[in-house]
């Protein structure tokens, strides 16, 4: 698998399908304990569906990207990869004005990248975080208990090098007493100018509606919601057909 350095780090990626002229590079951003793997087949079925090339890659401590090197992350770690480490690694590869598809934490590292003024053609975001909501703590907090007692170290070794670094990097960041005041609604949702599709599940454990209500509500540009029945946090994954038809159809019209 090849790898691109940027902000610093070696980041593994893949490319999917053949660039074509006018069609633009969909850009897939993981959630907070993704990696390429885990995507599945979702990136290769939006790549088939637009006639798109896709880049899928793992950021910095996740899959076979470097191995986290600090004892914890920031508190502004999604605006470090998306204020450095993403520009970096686009103009590496010679990508312009992406289509970026981010997930939870991928989401909000997309919504910080347009709203800073980067060039975008159009976001996909799934499960964004544009504010902290105490579901989400409590979800983590679960989250660390699961991986302390059940086979949840097991199932994340399978994709990242080092998977209890991996975990904690992400968990202990998100229930830091300074994290609650993380909020991107004010800084960054005001200067998103391209179209925006942000979808989430009903059931989704770590967030409301809100979320993507509040960005309906600040960004300048069009704006599609879809509220996905029956659905958790990852949409490709839990209503994987009507989360490739709602993208693949937002893309077309972008």
């Amino acid at each position: 698998m090849p790898s691109v350095r940027a902000a610093g780090h070696e980041l593994h990626y893949e490319w999917i399908g053949e660039a074509k002229r006018g069609a633009p590079v969909l850009v897939f951003l993981h959630e907070g304990l993704g990696s390429i793997g885990q995507w599945r087949d979702f990136p290769s079925r939006v790549a088939a569906a637009t006639g798109c090339r896709a880049l899928v890659y793992e950021r910095y401590g996740y899959g076979q990207s470097d191995i986290l090197e600090e004892p914890r992350r920031s508190v502004r770690f999604m605006h470090d990869e998306a204020l450095q480490s993403l520009p970096e690694m686009l103009s590496s590869l010679g990508i312009e004005n992406p289509v970026l598809i981010g997930h939870s934490d991928g989401a909000s590292i997309a919504l910080i990248y347009a709203g800073a003024g980067h060039p975008v053609r159009a976001l996909a975001v799934m499960a964004p975080h544009v504010f902290i909501e105490p579901v989400c703590i409590s979800s983590i907090e679960e989250a660390a208990r699961k991986f302390e007692t059940t086979d949840l170290p097991a199932r994340l070794g399978r994709y990242h090098r080092d998977a209890r670094r991996t975990f904690y990097g992400w968990a202990d960041v998100w229930r830091d007493p300074e994290f609650e005041a993380w909020d991107i609604r004010n800084d960054y949702l005001p200067g998103i100018r391209c179209p925006v599709l942000a979808l989430q599940g009903r059931e989704d454990e770590y967030g409301t509606m809100a979320q993507l209500d509040e960005i309906a509500d600040r960004v300048k540009g069009p704006c599609e919601l879809v509220k996905l029945e029956r659905c958790g946090h990852s949409p490709f994954r839990d209503r994987p057909e009507e989360t490739l038809a709602s993208i693949a159809g937002f893309i077309a019209r972008s």
